[in-house]
């Protein structure tokens, strides 16, 4: 049962290790809009996001069994990032399967942390290549969102905000297959009911939006966005429960929203991060933004930075 007991247990587990991520103003924003406005700066996370907490977590609370055969995973690149950082410090096995378009930065960081990996076409073909890998080698499948001890690792996130800024009245977190919104909300919930959990996607990837609608995860045709670490095709079956009883809505912004929040953290703000993690401040910055509480701090969870020269020159 993932409660904020789990969340606690996991944030201690990680303590040693993972360093608490600052808490930035984004003064530009906050004059824009009258409000303090904070950016949850997970991109200075080790491996340069947020997926170390819960790969580090997942390592932790691992069986011998589990672990003897080595791991697998299927990732767009943040997730292949922190369990092949995880998995060296254990001294086990990765290998992972990564869609043919993924990020040659991430690929090359996930191979330069010791681990296997494998381009194999679009997201969908990933993951139908990594089940079968699951069985020809004896791989444990580690999965990027949808398993309990991942979402708890991610949660961390939320009870490190929540101690930060007493002042929020919303959270806006990106959503790709819904992990870190999961953890978040389970912390908010718990601590801060009144607050309100926003999720933003892509709208060319807006897998949770889709779940919502369609009354549970339900794989999408394609997805295409600049977001790729927001490219899941389909939610969870732990992340979809825990956002429908956690999150208050759910907003979607255009690659041109995209890149203007992108130019706003680079040239504005002054922090470097990948277009997945800038979802929140283009809400913020779009006319269709979501509804806000009229007063309170917001605080934007900024959940990587993990891009190469030629992704950064799109948005320069």
């Amino acid at each position: 049962m993932l409660d904020i007991a789990t969340l606690r247990e996991a944030r201690a587990r990680l303590g040693d290790t993972l360093p608490v991520t600052p808490l930035v103003p984004d003064h530009g924003l906050s004059e824009r809009l009258g409000r303090r406005v904070w950016l949850k700066a997970e991109s200075l996370q080790r491996t340069g996001s947020f997926k170390a907490r819960g790969a580090l977590n997942w390592l932790r609370t691992a069986s011998p069994d589990e672990l003897a055969g080595g791991l697998g995973a299927v990732s767009a690149g943040n997730h292949a990032l922190g369990l092949a950082w995880a998995a060296r410090q254990a001294g086990v096995p990765v290998t992972i399967v990564m869609p043919e378009d993924a990020s040659a930065f991430k690929v090359a960081g996930s191979r330069e942390l010791g681990a296997e990996v494998i381009l194999h076409g679009d997201i969908n073909a990933a993951w139908a290549l990594m089940h079968r890998l699951v069985d020809e080698r004896g791989l444990t499948l580690v999965h990027p969102y949808d398993d309990e001890r991942i979402i708890a690792g991610q949660g961390s996130v939320g009870l490190e905000l929540l101690d930060q800024a007493p002042e929020a009245s919303a959270v806006l977190c990106p959503i790709g297959g819904g992990g870190l919104i999961s953890g978040i909300g389970v912390a908010t919930a718990a601590l801060r009911p009144s607050l309100r959990l926003i999720g933003v996607e892509p709208i060319g990837a807006a897998s949770m939006a889709h779940a919502w609608a369609e009354g549970g995860p339900t794989r999408l045709d394609r997805v295409e966005t600049a977001a790729k670490s927001l490219a899941a095709a389909i939610v969870g079956e732990h992340t979809y429960p825990l956002c429908r009883a956690h999150v208050a809505a759910l907003a979607q912004v255009g690659e041109a929203d995209l890149a203007r929040a992108m130019h706003h953290l680079l040239y504005g703000a002054k922090l470097v991060v990948e277009p997945g993690a800038a979802v929140g401040v283009a809400a913020l910055l779009a006319r269709h933004g979501p509804d806000l509480p009229p007063d309170g701090d917001l605080v934007v969870v900024i959940t990587g930075a993990n891009l190469g020269p030629d992704e950064l020159r799109d948005f320069t």
